[in-house]
């Protein structure tokens, strides 16, 4: 007679045949064996408690009390008409396929260019530079590292690189444990009972983002201006990212969200295109172009809650925005502590910012790295929904608003300090946590507005 293991695996090997001769292998079928045959060993899970749980409707298996959830456990295992084998979705693209940015061509350069094959798919005045930004097609059949290249050999004085693509720094929602879901009651900002107060001022701060829905509660006293940057022709980007972001700005003291600053003024330029399934990007072109629009309109700081690979028009650019004394803040990115430094977060000149929880430990997905400035909550954060209401959001792209606004009420209070000034105020006044002085988790430290409103006059 079969033993009791023996008779166990003597029923599942039928089973896994068929599913291997499917060529559709059910997720859980290794561990229901494992668990099926008495074992403790377990498959790895990948940890995913910020995105609120697994997948919809996956089920699981336990000994002794069989199928829970989800659908029939053998159905994936048998055939199906016109099954494909399922595949991950494939990286989102990082650049234009073909196409290259530049500032600083002459007319007789950019003649040159078009005459050996280059298409103008745009220009624009860029005031910060005294010059255009020009978006190119390269010519087919040359490559966009021999684009490039050919551009800067003609035009040395240029810059020159690809269009590459920035993104929004979220991730999905995770629950709130605590009845109060305000985040920055974790370092001590003031509610909306107390404004005005301490913390109240008269700011002007430039965001770069999404769409944003201004219809929503959180404006409703018309202190944020919306422009339009991105092609008219393309599809418009979701205002998921962008209303949350601004909400935690500038959202209304008597809304359901109050904002950081609710008596700041915002100016947001909407620089994003959906170019697929909750794939919202901007290119480089538009980028600069939003933050060369944004320093006209005599902001102080504008919040960059995106990231993407290193461009040199973004690090010039924000370059000069430290030299006319406007802060650039930047999300340091959620691709993990492993992860390449993102940018624009990784400039010398950008307030790079990483995300906490409400115990103070650092958000798991965040990017780690010599060049984190601060930290500030960034975990199931409270903001405005893109329609109406409010939700929970998670990611450094909520924790740069925090920054941000501690950033522009000192400004606002001493308008003639250069960037570098003001970004040491901050830093005297933040709660150091991890390693003694600055390192690569949370910066100088987190945030501690209690601080903040006490150095603002």
């Amino acid at each position: 007679m079969l033993t009791s293991l023996a008779l166990k695996v003597a029923l599942i090997a039928p089973i896994t045949a068929i599913a291997l001769v499917a060529g559709d292998i059910m997720v859980p079928r290794d561990a229901m064996v494992f668990q099926m045959l008495g074992t403790n060993e377990a498959l790895a899970d990948d940890d995913d408690d910020d995105d609120g749980g697994g997948s919809r409707g996956s089920g699981s298996f336990r000994a002794g009390a069989g199928w829970s959830g989800g659908k029939f456990p053998f159905r994936g295992l048998l055939p199906r008409r016109g099954s494909l084998r399922r595949s991950q979705p494939p990286a989102p693209a990082i650049q234009a396929p073909n196409e290259i940015v530049a500032l600083g061509f002459s007319p007789a350069q950019l003649e040159q260019l078009t005459a050996s094959g280059f298409q103008v798919l745009g220009r624009a005045a860029m005031a910060t530079f005294d010059t255009e930004v020009i978006k190119l097609r390269i010519p087919s059949g040359l490559t966009l590292d021999a684009a490039r290249e050919q551009a800067r050999t003609l035009a040395p004085q240029a810059i020159v690189d690809f269009n590459h693509f920035f993104r929004p720094e979220q991730r999905a929602e995770r629950p709130c444990a605590a009845t109060d879901c305000l985040a920055r009651s974790v370092i001590g900002w003031p509610s909306a009972q107390d404004w005005p107060g301490a913390c109240a001022g008269g700011v002007r701060i430039g965001l770069v983002d999404t769409a944003i829905n201004p219809e929503h509660d959180a404006f409703e006293h018309g202190n944020i201006e919306i422009i339009r940057l991105a092609d008219e022709e393309l599809p418009e980007s979701g205002r998921q990212h962008g209303t949350a972001v601004a909400a935690l700005l500038v959202g209304s003291a008597t809304s359901r969200t109050p904002g950081l600053i609710p008596a700041g003024k915002l100016i947001a330029v909407d620089a994003f295109h959906r170019a697929g399934r909750q794939d919202d990007r901007s290119g480089a072109f538009d980028l600069v172009r939003a933050i060369d629009l944004l320093a006209g309109r005599q902001v102080q700081v504008i919040n960059l809650s995106l990231s993407g690979p290193p461009n040199l028009l973004l690090e010039r650019t924000v370059e000069k925005m430290g030299e006319r004394g406007i802060i650039t803040v930047a999300a340091a990115g959620n691709d993990g502590p492993k992860a390449e430094p993102a940018y624009p977060a990784a400039y010398e000149e950008v307030v790079a910012v990483t995300a906490t929880d409400r115990r103070k430990r650092p958000y798991r997905r965040a990017g780690r790295g010599e060049h984190i400035d601060f930290a500030a909550p960034g975990v199931a954060v409270w903001t405005a929904a893109s329609v109406s209401g409010a939700r929970l959001k998670t990611g450094t792209s909520f924790a740069a608003p925090f920054v941000t606004a501690a950033l522009a009420l000192l400004k606002a209070s001493k308008p003639e300090l250069a960037p570098a000034q003001i970004r040491e105020m901050l830093t005297g006044s933040v709660e150091d946590l991890g390693d003694p002085g600055k390192d690569p988790v949370f910066g100088w430290g987190l945030l501690n507005a209690r601080a903040i409103c006490e150095t603002v006059p």
